[in-house]
């Protein structure tokens, strides 16, 4: 038992660079204090202690800010991060090494009895506000981002930013080696780095990368073309308005 308690606290140091201490990690971290009334209440709830363990779940909520289900299962050097409104359902299954932040749901999406909610494997990360529903696995090594909405099987390895979760493209190997120097460094804000931009965001900024390129290639061409005396009628072009836009599923054209 003081064995795990002493992974719990160390493992901190190693993600969070404000942890200064032991004595300030065991007195100020709420992360901490709830993974430890969940050790409890798991104990009792497993010794079929059912009622005992609700209640103390409920005694580490009104005092952590975060509901962890005493049916939970949690490996080792499990750390939350400022944990406020973090929610962690009954047949959550969480591997070694994993981190999250605060406002994260480990929830279901379904009412039926038995497995619901979702399985992290080992070293994984989810960002902060990020929802994973549903019983799939997040296999080792993924990283959800910040707000995230997941609600199917994350690969190994996997990035998903946005909702619904997208995988952005697999990590290079200069991006393994930055997150392996970051991880080195100890941190790794909210699984989420500037490297990893929403990809529909990331395909819109390419597409009018390209149409810029397009329009400076047409206006060299018209502008040739009067230079050798030629003639050319040019209508204005529409202005973009920008109300326009259904960002559901079309694009207007302005003469609907």
């Amino acid at each position: 038992m003081f064995k795990r308690l002493r992974e719990d606290v160390y493992c901190i140091f190693d993600r969070d660079p404000a942890a200064r201490n032991v004595f300030e990690i065991l007195t100020t971290y709420p992360g901490l204090h709830a993974l430890m009334f969940h050790r409890m209440s798991h104990a009792l709830w497993t010794h079929n202690l059912k009622w005992f363990a609700r209640v103390l779940s409920n005694v580490g909520r009104l005092l952590t800010g975060i509901e962890i289900h005493p049916g939970a299962k949690i490996g080792q050097r499990f750390f939350i991060d400022h944990g406020m409104g973090v929610v962690i359902g009954e047949t959550v299954e969480i591997g070694d090494d994993c981190t999250l932040y605060q406002g994260v749901t480990l929830g279901g999406t379904s009412w039926q009895p038995g497995k619901r909610h979702p399985t992290l494997g080992n070293n994984v990360v989810i960002g902060a506000g990020a929802k994973v529903l549903g019983p799939f696995k997040v296999h080792d090594g993924a990283r959800i981002g910040s707000n995230a909405v997941v609600v199917k099987e994350v690969p190994e390895g996997a990035t998903i930013v946005g909702i619904p979760g997208r995988q952005v493209n697999n990590r290079s190997e200069d991006q393994k080696r930055r997150e392996a120097i970051a991880e080195k460094m100890g941190f790794d804000a909210y699984g989420a780095t500037q490297d990893m931009p929403d990809p529909i965001a990331n395909s819109i900024n390419r597409m009018l990368d390209h149409i810029d390129l397009m329009d400076q290639r047409i206006e060299g061409l018209c502008a040739e073309l009067k230079r050798l005396g030629g003639s050319l009628e040019v209508a204005p072009l529409p202005k973009l308005d920008a109300e326009r836009i259904d960002c559901k599923d079309r694009v207007q054209s302005p003469n609907q």
